[in-house]
């Protein structure tokens, strides 16, 4: 338990604002880059005329700043993916080494960053998961999945969940759960979504966590049988749901899960592209839950996105079905020359600075108590959950009824909760991942126990924020 004394220390921390930290201002070329991005880019997921970009000047490890020298602790890691930080010096010199070597080469053939990554990737993988199938990112890794499980069983149907998220093209948004998915939603795809289990917004009335464990695997089972067992070729899973909250599965779930995949003839693909490589204090969550899928999908962390790279991790059995059946599927840029040197650098940090342990230590030592003792303090934190690096905290406006601090999806003034509380995280001097009524602590796998404090006091004078919209 943390004393006064130490949350006292822990708010002094925060005192100086970022705005403090020296840093080169070149508000000249900061207003440059911002003019030519209103000007051509197109952003993913906005509408354009409503959103206001922040020029970066530069990043380094934990932090980035912009041209005014405004320095951040980044508590997003990118978008979940800078697993070891921003300019790593090996992985930056692993990219600049092979382009002097061969910037690029065709897919068809054999180079050596890509069979290295593949190896190295493969020795990481749960089980028999030995060959890998490279993609431009995580998207296409589920796009490929798919492909490969409806191929290998004959059948049409993909079960998932609502609360998921598994990317932006045609068969992979349609498999996302969460709203992302609506605007194009065709209705064609054959999917098929069910409720996984989430023991603090529990769709099955549950009471225990062993208990929503075993009505989620009832559910799901009754979902198979009445959509016809023999139609369905794969169930995509998050290992932990990602932007959709964090929710750890409760213990025997995903292996239930395996046993129904079993039990029908079902492909059980497990979506690691935000929890691979070090995120949760393991190469990979399924290790927590001594589970393993026929197909795994990865992305981000696994070169922490210093070249888009992605891909899927296929099982002896399913490799086997295209032995000697072409596999109807490719990529111009599949296993780029550049992003696998990235990704081999990057393995190897990890191994040689223990990333992954880090990553697992911080969780246990300082991010999980660190936020469960904010909770005990700000009404308006719910719950706390997550491991290693990969942490949210449910924002609430009653913590009796669990009513969530925004409404679902919301925007525009039903969000100014989420907004304020977003707005003084930054003044504070850290990014925030802000998803509906969420906030999560995702920072880089090697993020310092002094960091990580920083991070938790500019949390702290945030919540307090959250907690005005409280009852």
């Amino acid at each position: 338990m943390t004393t006064e004394a130490q949350t006292s220390g822990r708010r002094a921390a925060a005192a100086p604002r970022a705005a403090d930290v020296p840093r080169a201002a070149d508000p000249v070329t900061g207003a440059a880059v911002k003019a030519a991005d209103r000007a051509h880019v197109f952003h993913s997921w906005s509408a354009q005329g409503l959103i206001d970009p922040l020029a970066v000047a530069g990043a380094d490890g934990s932090y980035f700043w912009d041209y005014d020298g405004t320095r951040y602790l980044d508590f997003t890691s990118g978008l979940v993916y800078t697993n070891i930080g921003y300019q790593h010096p090996k992985v930056v010199a692993a990219i600049q080494e092979q382009a002097g070597k061969l910037a690029t080469f065709a897919p068809a053939f054999a180079v050596e960053p890509r069979s290295e990554a593949a190896r190295l990737i493969a020795e990481r993988t749960p089980g028999d998961l030995d060959k890998i199938f490279f993609t431009n990112g995580g998207a296409e890794a589920i796009e490929n999945a798919i492909r490969m499980a409806r191929l290998h069983t004959g059948r049409p149907k993909v079960l998932s969940a609502y609360r998921s998220y598994h990317g932006g093209t045609a068969t992979a948004v349609n498999v996302t759960g969460d709203p992302r998915r609506w605007p194009s939603d065709n209705g064609t795809s054959g999917v098929v979504h069910f409720w996984a289990p989430f023991a603090y917004r529990s769709p099955f009335y549950s009471s225990s966590e062993a208990e929503e464990g075993e009505r989620a695997l009832r559910h799901l089972a009754d979902t198979i049988a009445f959509e016809g067992p023999g139609t369905i070729a794969a169930i995509v899973l998050e290992t932990i749901p990602g932007t959709a909250g964090i929710m750890v599965p409760p213990p025997g779930y995903l292996a239930g899960v395996r046993e129904l995949c079993d039990r029908h003839g079902i492909v059980f693909v497990l979506d690691e592209v935000m929890t691979g490589f070090g995120r949760t204090g393991k190469w990979f969550a399924a290790e927590h839950f001594g589970v393993t899928p026929d197909l795994l999908t990865f992305a981000k962390g696994v070169n922490s996105g210093y070249v888009p790279l992605g891909g899927v991790a296929i099982s002896a059995e399913i490799a086997a079905t295209f032995e000697n059946r072409p596999y109807p599927g490719g990529l111009t840029y599949s296993g780029h020359p550049l992003a696998c040197a990235a990704a081999v650098a990057t393995i190897r940090v990890m191994a040689e600075e223990r990333v992954v342990e880090q990553a697992a230590r911080i969780g246990e030592t300082v991010l999980g108590p660190g936020l469960r003792e904010l909770a005990e303090r700000h009404p308006s934190v719910g719950e706390v959950r997550g491991t290693g690096v990969f942490w949210a905290l449910d924002l609430v406006r009653d913590r009796a009824t669990r009513e969530p601090l925004v409404p679902y999806n919301a925007s525009g003034e039903a969000n100014a909760p989420m907004a304020a509380f977003a707005a003084e995280c930054k003044a504070r001097g850290l990014w925030p991942f802000v998803n509906m009524n969420r906030t999560h602590a995702v920072p880089p796998c090697n993020i310092s126990e002094a960091e990580a404090e920083e991070g938790l006091a500019a949390l702290d004078a945030a919540l307090s924020v959250a907690d005005r919209f409280t009852v």
